[in-house]
């Protein structure tokens, strides 16, 4: 028998760390607790200290390069990718400091469970293998299906179980998907399967169809596609407001990544029913989104359906498929990720455990009736992310959408833009409701505290950094560009 030879230079433990740190970072935690239990601001702040860790390591490490016997691909899109996760992670944190006491936020086991599914995200977007991508994609699940139900209300357990419904639902067409594209191929490594596909053509066209189609809807549900974006709102209205803005962000940024992975091959191939399908999904995802956002009584559902719409602005690059896209797709995000935050933000500063304006909702349009004239700084903080995120000039995701737009017209996708442009305009009403809301309404509560009830330093230094890049990004905007479309072409993107 020939003993079998390793080659341990194979691991390039380099490109392991980031992932390495966050593990580490969470089995610690679990450590301490034993030990000594420890307050709530230590595991807090330590839980920053590791993602800022794993940010530090992962920004010095090297472009193009593979890991683990060639399973962990540390690429332009990785780097990016796990950067706006870390950095998500990073503002996210401190959230937790609230001057009110919480149920899940008392537990250690909230921030080990919360950096397991960080490593999970950080493994999806850092491997062509389907396999890893499927172990990540789990990892992180089940760590936010629990981190979901530890809010411990009616509707949290209530959001808890249909995410996890719908959620192992897709983890279902994912792993289906992804053996019937290994029986199509022959490989779960994209690259060896796109070559295969490339030079050899394959005999399965109606198996790797198929395969296809379950990874579409596995990536959609990620993504909130519409028809598979039904329990988005459900989720994040039982979810905390910081983790309901986290979940906007997070793993849609990690679904994107897989469907640059997978899709953009087959795009740039003139494969015509793979571009049928993104463009109407494209489509249907950001107008039906900002339909149902029209109607909302509630803020909170009201930033649940607009994300929704975001999903799909950010599916057109999925479906134009070139660097310039790509590029305005990543700096979309990372700008969405401030002014989304901050406006979820926001509601978690004026959380109540008991429900004050409504009966159902914690956060109707209502509660902020004529709030300038009660937390006048808070008003304008709030106007500033609805600003934002409508994509008025010169507020930071109106670049975001000019560059994605721009990208759209010059791959010739002209009607598209348009549709785009159109549902821009669509959007502006539902943001500028609350904005009335707040300056041109009576007040309907005279109690300043009612709006900062949970207003701690972290929060307001949280705030003020989204706050500060949504209205000044335009001075960055050119060095972001600059820098996301260099990485990503050093990396043949």
């Amino acid at each position: 028998m020939t003993p079998i030879s390793i080659n341990f230079a194979d691991l390039n433990l380099p490109t392991l760390y980031p992932v390495f740190i966050t593990t580490v970072g969470a089995l610690l935690i679990l450590i301490f607790d034993l030990l000594k239990k420890p307050s709530k601001l230590f595991n807090s702040m330590f839980s920053v200290g590791v993602v800022i860790a794993a940010l530090y390591t992962l920004l010095n490490t090297g472009l193009n390069q593979v890991g683990f016997f060639g399973l962990v691909t540390i690429d332009g899109i990785a780097i990016i990718s796990q950067a706006i996760i870390l950095l998500a992670s990073a503002l996210f944190l401190p959230l937790s400091l609230t001057s009110q006491r919480f149920h899940e936020f008392e537990y250690s086991e909230f921030f080990a469970l919360f950096l397991f599914m960080v490593t999970g995200f950080q493994v999806m977007v850092s491997t062509d293998n389907i396999i890893l991508m499927f172990i990540g994609l789990e990892a992180a699940s089940l760590a936010l299906y629990t981190i979901i139900a530890m809010h411990n209300r009616d509707r949290s357990i209530e959001a808890a179980i249909k995410y996890f419904t719908m959620g192992s639902l897709a983890a279902g067409f994912f792993a289906f998907g992804g053996a019937l594209f290994y029986l199509a191929t022959g490989s779960v490594e994209l690259e060896k399967s796109f070559f295969a596909l490339e030079h050899l053509g394959t005999h399965n066209f109606e198996m790797l169809l198929i395969s296809l189609a379950f990874l579409v809807a596995a990536i959609g549900f990620k993504l909130s596609m519409v028809p598979l974006h039904t329990w988005t709102p459900d989720v994040y209205e039982g979810a905390s407001a910081p983790l309901a803005g986290y979940m906007s962000i997070v793993p849609k940024i990690a679904g994107f990544v897989i469907a640059i992975r997978i899709f953009e091959f087959l795009v740039a191939s003139d494969v015509e029913w793979i571009k049928t399908m993104l463009w109407i999904a494209a489509v249907a995802t950001m107008t039906v989104g900002n339909i149902l956002a029209l109607v909302q009584e509630s803020v909170k559902r009201m930033l649940a359906f607009s994300s929704i719409s975001h999903a799909g602005f950010g599916m057109v690059a999925i479906l134009v498929a070139t660097n310039e896209a790509n590029t305005a797709l990543f700096m979309y995000w990372t700008l969405f990720m401030f002014a989304n935050l901050g406006a979820f933000t926001m509601l978690w500063i004026s959380r109540h455990k008991s429900k004050i304006f409504h009966n159902r909702f914690d956060h109707p349009y209502t509660k902020f009736s004529g709030m300038v004239y009660i937390a006048p700084i808070p008003a304008v903080i709030m106007g500033i992310f609805m600003l934002s995120l409508a994509g008025v000039p010169p507020f930071a995701l109106f670049w975001g959408k000019f560059y994605l737009i721009a990208a759209t017209m010059s791959a010739g996708y002209i009607g598209l833009a348009l549709i785009m442009v159109l549902n821009s305009a669509i959007a502006v009403y539902y943001y500028i409701k609350l904005i009335v809301y707040m300056f041109l309404r009576e007040p309907s509560y005279t109690n300043r505290t009612i709006y900062m009830h949970n207003a701690t330093l972290p929060f307001k230094f949280i705030l003020a950094i989204a706050a500060f890049v949504s209205v000044f990004s335009i001075f960055v905007i050119n060095d972001i560009l600059t820098g996301y479309s260099s990485i990503l072409k050093a990396s043949g993107f």
